[in-house]
């Protein structure tokens, strides 16, 4: 291979990675946001969608205890850090097992 060949060939792989990265511009360029309601927030829902949610047919309706059962669970972990807190700050032995913390009688 003589050094003319490989400096065609290396001009054609340039040329084409350039006209790769200019076709790639331009059809970023080309969308003009006609229909964002602010720039960045351009979500459109699909033909049929309710403009309101609540009380059509897509309302997920979901329980209230399903709902409050995260925060029940995070309240009763943090009553279990309480008591470890407690027992760690009185003993100085840290003990992950709540059940297995003696309690004063």
């Amino acid at each position: 291979m003589s050094i003319i060949d490989r400096s065609v060939k290396f001009t054609f792989i340039v040329a084409g990675a350039g006209a790769l990265g200019l076709a790639m511009v331009v059809s970023a360029a080309a969308y003009d946001g006609t229909n964002c309601k602010a720039p960045g927030n351009c979500w459109e829902p699909k033909p049929g969608y309710p403009e309101k949610v609540a009380g059509s047919k897509y309302d997920p309706k979901h329980d209230p205890k399903e709902v409050n059962k995260q925060s029940e669970s995070i309240k009763a972990m943090e009553a279990r850090n309480a008591q470890r807190v407690q027992y760690f700050e009185k003993s100085g032995k840290f003990v992950y097992d709540v059940s297995k913390i003696p309690t004063a009688n």
